[in-house]
């Protein structure tokens, strides 16, 4: 059941998120994960220290060599804090005309409060990527800032889908985390072009071991796209993947600590 995911991220130096956590999931879930570093950072559960931009033409030929050779059933974006990253992508995209399927996760916080992206480099997210997108994984202040909404209920974000479908993916997942962070349930929303909208429903965990879970719960979803999943069902493992990894959380670091990627692996 393998599916070769190219993984086009930042890297994270705590393990938590970015790469790692990209690399892990997908691992973990029996597909094939290769990478095209868009940045270093120097992070751990507290906070980010230090980011250290890829020059773009390297992340270009990072994308090449692994098309050229290896080649991908889905692509999976996340850190991408420059406008050039973007631009660096996406020219490689349109001059090989790849239709590979692709999620784009917006990362622009990271858990600690630190900004991930430049804010030049939003506009080129919301004109060249995210229209290139299979999936849109934004949560509630992503979706905020590409919107210019505020969000507060889940008909907010129906209405703010809409919105987003205006740039051209072809579905919006809006994850509902943020939303009523003392209640017991979470609710992420699934729209996709021309279908019923579709409801994920799971407990909420109460603790401050979430580092990375937009990051996997992007690449879980990719992972089942390249497997041949359809958005629904893609989106519905990755859901209990991540709430698993939460559950099962190790309890490392004094801040916002990682998941445990590996509870799928049988020791």
């Amino acid at each position: 059941m393998k599916g070769r995911v190219l993984i086009i991220a930042g890297s994270d130096s705590g393990g938590g998120a970015g790469i790692q956590a990209d690399l892990k999931a997908v691992t973990c879930l029996n597909g094939f994960a290769m990478t095209a570093i868009t940045a270093l950072t120097a992070q751990n559960t507290n906070g980010v220290t230090g980011i250290h931009d890829v020059p773009a033409d390297f992340i270009q030929e990072q994308m090449r060599v692994v098309l050229d050779d290896l080649g991908a059933d889905c692509l999976k974006t996340g850190m991408l804090s420059q406008p050039a990253t973007i631009h660096a992508i996406c020219d490689v995209l349109e001059e090989r005309n790849e239709t590979i399927p692709m999620v784009v996760d917006p990362v622009m916080i990271a858990k600690g409060g630190a900004s991930l992206m430049a804010q030049e480099a939003l506009e080129a997210l919301k004109e060249r990527l995210i229209p290139k997108s299979t999936v849109l994984t934004p949560n509630v202040p992503e979706a905020e800032v590409l919107t210019g909404m505020k969000i507060a209920t889940p008909e907010d974000m129906a209405r703010a889908a809409e919105m987003l479908f205006k740039l051209g993916p072809k579905a919006v997942l809006m994850k509902g985390g943020h939303l009523d962070e003392t209640g017991d349930i979470v609710r992420d929303y699934l729209f996709e072009q021309g279908a019923a909208m579709h409801e994920f429903a799971g407990p909420r965990i109460h603790t401050r071991h979430t580092h990375g879970t937009g990051c996997t719960m992007a690449s879980a979803i990719a992972c089942g796209i390249a497997q041949g999943m359809s958005v629904e069902a893609a989106v519905g493992r990755a859901k209990d993947y991540v709430v698993e990894a939460i559950r099962t959380a190790p309890g490392f670091g004094a801040g916002h600590g990682p998941l445990n990627h590996a509870h799928t692996v049988k020791v």
